[in-house]
């Protein structure tokens, strides 16, 4: 580029040419040196100073138009600035999600079952790797769209109070202790810990209060008292805020005591600034704002709702109602004061985590995209995996034999990619099934598969009929691989080359936000440099079906969009201009068995909630039920898989299904569909292991009473498949425990929408659980001794050092995790039964022992809130060490004293 002197330019000019080098410096950010030679440079610009120094320059610039543009979640590019445009929605639940291909790790209530911060740290660091890799990868092609960006809002940290709750699978269940310290691991791995800028910004959600019902969190007033809000609700976010250095929090949809917590003056400025020194900048959840003028009605108009979420403290409006701002200015409802300081705060962030800064300043900008998915990555997803699962009964059949001939896989999750992925996921390029894991685990058994029923009543809709599972289908003919050749299109055009080719295992897709990949996230031609929406692509599935048996069947799909469906080369049906085609039957079709039928699927994506289901009605007399029956009396032992998917479960869904309202659950049962499946196999006498896919608690009363081996597998990520098998044939020794508690039944719990605490969770229910908190067993033994305090009475501040000793006594190797929870044995004030405050995943080897240790305060393990002082205190007295396997395993005691 030529040396521009503004020397010999007058003033005006010199100035218009400055701004626009400093301009294409911000989107050329390998040419800002370049730029700054030819220009003064202004602070905001100046490498040298702070970057709450060079915030408040940038801001101090903008107009108060831009200003307000800046403080919704969809930002406009300033160019005079070099200011580009920027979406700061982006997820990260359990790998980098909407963004196309990434890891998978699994759901995060399968983490909190590792009990393993460690680990959970391991995986964050990972995500916040593929993040910034994907961030490399979009910024060097111009893209600055929604899932693009550095800005992540996760983790939930919310309390799951109530299993219920659809959206108890995104947090680490429903112990305060627990959820705190895997939320400050997983934080401290999204924003890495270099001393100069942000590796990412990790946003705690949602503050506060927050679980359930779905169908009321946009008019819901919750009065949790102050007790339970201060020992239940409020402990996991001061940890993020005071332990993790957490960046963002996300103010959530509900009202606190009458007030919305998006514009709540004593959480947000009281609690989160004033008591906590919190720093960081506050988002409302999607929608909020406006929920507090529509829904919760405290404001008539967006102009007060908005002002009054400003001066209250949400800095950030995810969603437009904050467009009103500038109108709300000029009517006095908000100074522009308080919106300097809000968008300060803002780029204050994007400073932070180098956004305005040349790459080579910024570490991590040299992360490649080939990280994503990296073999290395892949084994962790695979290790977590393992580590989450939850043995629940064993009568001896665990683990099976791999010298087994015969097994019959039955039940409606084995082949499912849904039931490894939950909600908040990104797309792996080779999920494993359950089903594909027992394959891979014993490649010489004869393995059997049948769905054998819906995963609840109307789950497969009129007229579809089962999704057809991947032993049924080939990429080509010859081909021993399972599964279609899938290729995935920017457009409707099947002339043009894919942008990606692989093989789906079967053609059961709900997308909800996700994307196939993130090569389809294409750049856009849409204002402000907006990328289009992942949503928009086209899909063509081609290969081979090779029936069964031989007869007559009902071959179809079902879409929320256009598809065409082709058979032996002859167009079968053709739907494509059709809105929604879910309740539409299919075709009949003789195939004779074992013969190899071409097969093809092209379909168009143009909806943002889209799905689309390649499936069958097999031929003959015989139901699902039936040929499952049929199945299982045939083999050697027989693996159910089944429970629920985050199609049943999760954040405010259209559906309703049978025993489900809108994403929260109305019963904890096993489907009724299932549960009949599930004893009409049983009754056959054939050995059987019942494994589960669920990212919340299930009264399986039945099973338990019934079924020799039960185990949980939660929503396991991409490597479930391969991690269950590990388990059930011996290659893992499963050692997960449960952070939540398993009920009986909901007559078991108060109503849904109570937030007080008194007969919920481990804590405070006094029932007799179907499972306990922290339950889980081993293929081998532990034994607990030689429990020791180094002080029997202390005061407030003084800290009492626990150690013990744990034996593994049986032939396995096998991981134990020791919990501690402290009980009060006579103190006035404390209400909660007992609580954890300490727990450790060790390792031993048959014979081994190993010294565990603790250590306790009782100012931070033995406080309460004491409503008359609106202060955290201590009560003197009696209380109890409790040592175990559980909370209801406890297998050591030793009474202490706290005085004064």
């Amino acid at each position: 580029m030529p040396t521009t002197h503004c020397t010999t330019k007058p003033m005006a000019a010199c100035t218009t040419i400055a701004v626009m080098l400093l301009a294409w410096a911000a989107f050329c950010p390998q040419t800002a040196n370049a730029a700054q030679a030819t220009a003064d440079t202004p602070p905001y610009r100046d490498t040298s100073l702070s970057f709450k120094q060079r915030a408040a320059d940038l801001v101090s610039r903008m107009t108060l138009k831009e200003k307000v543009a800046q403080m919704q979640n969809d930002t406009p590019a300033i160019p005079r600035l070099g200011i580009p445009a920027y979406d700061w929605w982006n997820e990260a639940l359990h790998g980098v999600a909407r963004a196309g291909k990434a890891t998978a790790f699994p759901q995060a209530i399968g983490m909190a079952a590792t009990f393993d911060p460690q680990l959970l740290h391991r995986e964050a660091t990972v995500i916040s790797d593929e993040a910034r890799a994907k961030y490399n990868h979009f910024r060097q092609r111009g893209m600055h769209g929604r899932y693009m960006g550095l800005t992540y809002w996760s983790p939930n940290i919310n309390i799951f109070r109530d299993p219920r709750w659809g959206r108890g699978q995104e947090t680490y269940g429903e112990d305060p202790y627990l959820t705190s310290r895997m939320g400050v691991a997983f934080i401290h791995g999204l924003q890495g810990n270099n001393p100069t800028y942000q590796k990412l910004d990790a946003t705690a959600k949602h503050f506060v209060a927050y679980s359930g019902p779905e169908s009321e969190r946009h008019r819901m007033d919750v009065h949790p008292g102050q007790r339970d809000m201060y020992e239940t609700y409020l402990p996991a976010f001061r940890a993020a805020v005071k332990k993790a250095g957490v960046n963002a929090v996300m103010a959530s949809y509900n009202s606190v005591d009458g007030m919305p917590a998006s514009a709540n003056k004593h959480l947000l400025q009281g609690i989160l600034r004033h008591d906590w020194g919190f720093k960081g900048y506050v988002v409302s959840d999607c929608g909020a704002v406006g929920d507090i003028y529509k829904h919760h009605k405290v404001v008539s108009t967006a102009a007060e709702a908005a002002a009054l979420a400003v001066k209250h403290g949400t800095d950030l409006n995810c969603g437009t109602t904050y467009s009103a701002l500038v109108k709300a200015v000029h009517e006095g409802l908000v100074s522009k004061q308080a919106i300097n300081t809000a968008v300060t705060r803002l780029m204050l962030a994007r400073f932070r985590l180098g956004m305005f800064d040349p790459a080579d300043q910024v570490p991590w900008s040299d992360l490649p995209y080939s990280i994503v998915e990296s073999p290395k990555h892949v084994a962790l997803a695979r290790r977590a995996a393992q580590e989450s699962m939850v043995l629940l009964k064993n009568d001896g059949l665990l683990p099976l034999s791999r010298d087994v001939k015969h097994i019959a896989v039955i039940g409606p999750t084995a082949d499912n990619v849904a039931a490894l992925l939950g909600n908040y996921h990104g797309t792996p390029m080779r999920p494993v099934t359950i089903l594909d894991g027992i394959r891979n685990a014993v490649p010489d058994a004869q393995v059997t598969y049948v769905t054998g029923a819906e995963l609840v009543q109307g789950f497969d809709g009129p007229g579809v009929g089962t999704v057809i599972d991947s032993a049924w289908l080939h990429p080509a003919a010859g081909s021993d691989k399972h599964g279609l050749k899938a290729e995935y299109f920017r457009e409707a055009d099947f002339d043009s080359q894919p942008i990606v080719t692989r093989v789906d295992p079967q053609v059961g897709f709900h997308w909800m936000h996700a994307s196939p990949t993130d090569s389809l996230v294409a750049r856009g031609k849409l204002s402000s440099d907006k990328a289009l929406h992942s949503w928009h692509f086209a899909a063509r599935w081609s290969g081979v079906l090779v029936a069964p048996e031989s007869g007559r069947y009902e071959l179809g799909a079902a879409a929320n969009s256009g598809f065409r469906l082709y058979l032996d080369g002859k167009l079968l049906l053709d739907r494509w201009d059709a809105d929604s085609t879910e309740d539409k039957p299919g075709a009949f079709v003789n195939l004779e068995a074992g013969k190899a039928y071409p097969v093809r699927l092209e379909y168009v994506r143009d909806k943002h909630n889209a799905s689309v289901r390649l499936a069958w009605r097999m031929p003959g007399a015989k139901s699902p039920l039936q040929t499952a029956v049929a199945a299982a009396r045939k083999a050697d032992v027989v693996i159910f898989v089944g429970g629920q998917t985050a199609n049943m479960e999760g954040e405010e869904m259209p559906v309703h299904y049978p025993g489900y309202d809108g994403g929260d659950r109305t019963s904890l049962a096993l489907p009724a569909t299932q549960k009949k499946l599930l004893k009409a196999v049983q009754a056959t006498g054939t050995p059987m292991v019942a494994v589960l896919t669920t990212g919340s608690a299930m009264a399986i009363n039945w099973a338990e009473q019934h079924i020799p081996a039960i185990m949980l597998a939660w929503y396991p990520g991409e490597q479930g498949g391969n991690a269950v098998a590990d388990v059930l044939f011996g290659k893992v020794n499963p050692a997960g425990r449960l952070p939540v508690t398993f009920y009986k039944g909901v007559e078991q719990l108060p109503p849904f929408d109570d937030y007080s605490m008194q007969g919920r969770t481990y804590r405070y229910f006094k029932g007799e659980p179907l499972y306990p908190f922290g339950y889980g067993l081993s293929y081998t033994h532990f034994t607990y001794s030689d429990l020791k305090l180094d002080r029997t009475t202390l005061g407030p501040d003084q800290s009492m050092h626990v150690t013990l000793k744990v034996k593994n006594t049986g032939k396995r190797a096998g991981d134990e995790v020791v919990q501690l929870y402290l009980h009060a044995l006579e103190a006035p004030h404390v209400r909660a039964l007992k609580s954890l405050r300490g727990f450790k995943r060790i390792s031993l080897k048959p014979g081994e022992e190993r010294s565990v240790s603790f250590t306790i305060t009782p100012r931070h393990d033995l406080r309460y809130y004491n409503m008359k002082q609106d202060a955290y205190a201590v009560d003197p007295g009696e209380y109890q060490v409790q040592v175990g396997a559980s909370s209801a395993d406890i297998r050591l005691t030793r009474d202490f004293t706290v005085q004064h």
